[in-house]
């Protein structure tokens, strides 16, 4: 029998504006449970993301297709993670024990945009 390892999510998202939960579309907010706390938002022209006090749920949105494929990433399987800030952007650098890593770009921050990014950053790898 052989085991071949699905290694997929290697990929990064660009966000490019933090919105409030009742800008989420309903498809977004059935992926939320009740007993889960909604930290942040985020959003790019099509793809979203959910960032709760257990998970983060993105929702990566194909261009031509719409199709949509949701990634629901639980804190505790973080191994390692970075955060990085520049001029106007940041970025949240995430290795999983899996071994699958992803990157989530922010563009368009203003420093209270950062100071909130550095709070969820906390938040996320305290779990």
């Amino acid at each position: 029998m052989a085991y071949i390892k699905f290694k997929e999510l290697t990929k990064y998202f660009n966000f490019n504006r933090k919105i409030e939960v009742g800008e989420l579309p309903k498809y977004v907010l059935d992926y939320v449970l009740d007993d889960e706390n909604i930290l942040a938002a985020y959003k790019t022209s099509r793809d979203h993301a959910v960032f709760t006090d257990k998970r983060m749920i993105l929702f990566d949105v194909t261009p031509y297709t719409r199709n949509k494929k949701i990634h629901i990433l639980p804190y505790d399987s973080i191994s390692t993670s970075a955060v990085m800030f520049g001029l106007n952007r940041a970025k949240l650098l995430i290795s999983f024990d899996s071994g699958y890593q992803i990157r989530l770009d922010f563009s368009r921050m203003k420093p209270n945009d950062k100071k909130e990014l550095r709070l969820l950053y906390t938040e996320i790898t305290k779990k």
